[in-house]
Formats: structure tokens, C-alpha cells, sequence
């Protein structure tokens, strides 16, 4: 089967070829023949019925500094794509959830990548909480004496924003630590979102566990080690990669999310573990097969295209 293919996407000409998982895909995609078409999120319109998009034919190479050729603008019809890859980086905003609703009226007849309206349902720090004996203690909510009643209970504590990412905005408040008060209002004074609030666990110097699932199953592995002085172990904080296998717990973990995680129509989702904790489902612009499969030989991209090929030939088969 050859699609075509439409990636929403953040400019590809500033992407990280050793590392960007959407450039990943892209040439696995190539390899299998597909037809590949590049659009930025703010050139999606829906005009009169229709989903359409300002798009540009896509051609990617592993070159650094001449890795993709984008043909001239055309408006396609997203209708006619047999598939969407929705692949643009938060923050989850009210632009991105726009972005979601307008591609259900497209999906499930182009398959949209992850589920539009699964990726709105399920944002990472709130999605998790529906299993709450994997996770940490955790506390959402804007209430400032909450909060110092969790914090008097747990006394080391992880404060960030509910709708961040990247590790921006998470401070490590320790218990003599006497800027949580001015930590909070300057929260609450700049958002109305809740603010979410977790027991902090030393576990996270040892490292943050990033687990890719493909359409509900294993695909491997990265162990991300903070900093000396840093809480935080994303990887361009500073961040470092190490190679990794999975524990039974992280599989049993695995193992209650798969069924759920594939039938919500999520092909393509890492979670963060640290220690025995699950502290994050992402589903909505997942990173790190790069790197997993350079420590692990797994072409994880493939395994993608597997699952979605699979799901686009039982589409066809049911008519």
C-alpha cells in the first residue's frame, strides 16, 4: 500500500536530524514509497464543509543542513489523504485543541494520527490520573492552602504547570524552601489553569524513564539522567541519555496501559516512569525513537508504520 501522507508539523527546516521522531517518520514513510506533504497548523482552514490545508510536497534526506526539499504551496484536501500525522509540538492551548476538532472531520477516513479527539481527552499530566495506583501523590488544583496542606503532608514536593512541557516551569520545592507562597501567586497571577503538585521522588536522580508504546505495545526504552543540580531529566535541559532496559514493574505498567492506549486509537505514545511511578502519558507529539533505536537496533519508526498500515488496510477491509 502506498498513502499519502500530510504531516502537521512545526517547521522541518529547524528540526534535529539525529533526534527529531517526526523527521524519523517521515523517512520510514519515504522508504515505503508514500507520498509525503508538509503544513504548518496555523495553514489549516475549514472552509465550507471541507478540511484543507496549505501544504507543501515533502522530500527528506539524512543530510545535516540539506535534509528536506518542500515543493511549492498547494490547498489539499485533507479528506483525500489516507493519512495525517498530527506531529506539532505543544503547549496544549486552545490552538492545539482547535487543531484537534477540526481534524475529527476528517478521521477515521483519513486516519489521523494519534486520535484527534483521544489527544484532546488526554493530556499528559491529567490522562494519568485515571490510573492513580501507578502514580505518585499527587495534587491538582489552584487552591493555595491545599497546596501547603500537601506540602506540610509530603514536605519534599514537584510543583509545575498543568498544560506544560519540555520540563519548562518545574521547581523542585524542598521543605525549608520558603518561596512556595510567591512560587504559587506568581503561578495563579499568570494562568487560571490548576496547577499540579506531586511528592517529589529521589528515584528521579537515577533517572526519568522515557517508554515508547506503539499501538499499545513495548517498543523500547530510554533512561534520561538529570543534571548535577538540575530536577529535571528532559534532554535539552541538559538532560543525558543512557541506554536502559525495562523492570517488571515498568512492564506491568505497560501492560495496563496497552489495551486502553490502543483502543483509543493512541498508535503512538511515551510514558515517563521514575521509580516505581508513572508520572506522565504523552500522546501528543512523543519523542525519542531516535535515540531508543540507536541503543536498542529498533526501528521504531517502522513499527509505527506498521500499525498504522494495519490500521488503515482493516479501514479498507470494512469498508
Amino acid at each position: 500500500m502506498k498513502f499519502s501522507v500530510a504531516i502537521q508539523m512545526d517547521p522541518i527546516e529547524g528540526v534535529n536530524i539525529d533526534a527529531d521522531s517526526t523527521f524519523a517518520l517521515a523517512e520510514a514513510a519515504q522508504r515505503r514509497g508514500h507520498v509525503l506533504w508538509h503544513y504548518l497548523v496555523q495553514h489549516l482552514s475549514f472552509r465550507e464543509g471541507r478540511l484543507v490545508a496549505r501544504a507543501r510536497r515533502l522530500e527528506v534526506r539524512r543530510e545535516r543542513g540539506n535534509h528536506a526539499t518542500l515543493g511549492p504551496a498547494e490547498a489539499i484536501d485533507l479528506a483525500e489523504m489516507d493519512v495525517v500525522l498530527m506531529r506539532q509540538d505543544p503547549p496544549f492551548d486552545m490552538a492545539y485543541i482547535t487543531a484537534t476538532h477540526l481534524l475529527e472531520h476528517v478521521h477515521p477516513r483519513t486516519l489521523v494520527v494519534n486520535d484527534p479527539a483521544e489527544v484532546r481527552n488526554a493530556p499528559e499530566k491529567l490522562f494519568v490520573t485515571h490510573f492513580p495506583d501507578l502514580m505518585p501523590p499527587t495534587l491538582i488544583t489552584s487552591d493555595a492552602a491545599e497546596i501547603a496542606a500537601f506540602r506540610r503532608e509530603h514536605r519534599d514536593i514537584i510543583v509545575k504547570p498543568l498544560f506544560g512541557n519540555g520540563g519548562a516551569g518545574v521547581f523542585h520545592v524542598r521543605p525549608d524552601d520558603e518561596n512556595l507562597n510567591a512560587l504559587v501567586e506568581m503561578f495563579t497571577q499568570r494562568s487560571r489553569e490548576p496547577l499540579i503538585v506531586q511528592r517529589y521522588l529521589p528515584e528521579v536522580r537515577a533517572g526519568d524513564k522515557r517508554i515508547i508504546l506503539v499501538d499499545g505495545e513495548v517498543g523500547g526504552g530510554l533512561l534520561r539522567v538529570p543534571a548535577d543540580g538540575e530536577a529535571r531529566a528532559n534532554l535539552h535541559v541538559g538532560g543525558r541519555a543512557v541506554k536502559t532496559g525495562l523492570t517488571r514493574r515498568e512492564h506491568e505498567i505497560c501492560e495496563r496501559l496497552g489495551p486502553v492506549l490502543r483502543e483509543k486509537g493512541l498508535v503512538f505514545v511515551g510514558i515517563d516512569v521514575i521509580g516505581d511511578y508513572l508520572t506522565e502519558i504523552n500522546v501528543t507529539s512523543p519523542t525519542g525513537i531516535q535515540e531508543i533505536g540507536r541503543y536498542d537496533g529498533v526501528d521504531l519508526a517502522g513499527r509505527i508504520w506498521d500499525a498504522i498500515e494495519r490500521r488503515v488496510g482493516e479501514a479498507r477491509a470494512r469498508g
